[in-house]
């Protein structure tokens, strides 16, 4: 019966990280696990969802510095993260074909896995600085 039980409750919180494509945090896949659900407790949530990475269902992102992300894409790629806003997004681009190699040829380790999080300004915060002015002329004031 308790095995029965989180495995309905793993394939509810892998549903809820399916339908978000924005690379949530585990607060917010509770949040929208417990609109749905409101008898699932944080706990379970973030069990489930450490489950899910270890079976390979979802990945995880680590953030430096902020809460880690959840991807339902398990595709190696490439991620950048908004040093303004947080969001974290998905490169669109190919892998680099040889970086592995290169890795491993630089450093002799055999290369298990691996996360590559890119940090910057994202467009849609680029454009809201230009539209307000920039950052300097509103510390002077």
């Amino acid at each position: 019966m308790m095995q029965t039980r989180n495995t309905v409750q793993r394939q509810i919180v892998l549903q809820t990280v399916l339908r978000m494509h924005d690379h949530p945090t585990a607060d917010t896949v509770y949040a929208a696990v417990a609109a749905e659900h409101p008898s699932i407790s944080k706990a379970t949530v973030y069990r489930n969802l450490n489950q899910l990475v270890c079976q390979g269902e979802i990945r995880r992102v680590p953030v430096a510095n902020g809460a880690d992300r959840f991807d339902y894409n398990v595709q190696e790629h490439y991620h950048v993260r908004c040093s303004r806003c947080g969001a974290v997004f998905d490169v669109q681009m190919p892998l680099i074909d040889d970086l592995l190699a290169r890795v491993e040829d630089a450093s002799g380790v055999e290369v298990e896995r691996y996360d590559i999080l890119f940090e910057g300004v994202c467009q849609r915060c680029r454009e809201n600085q230009s539209l307000s002015g920039s950052d300097s002329a509103a510390r002077k004031i």
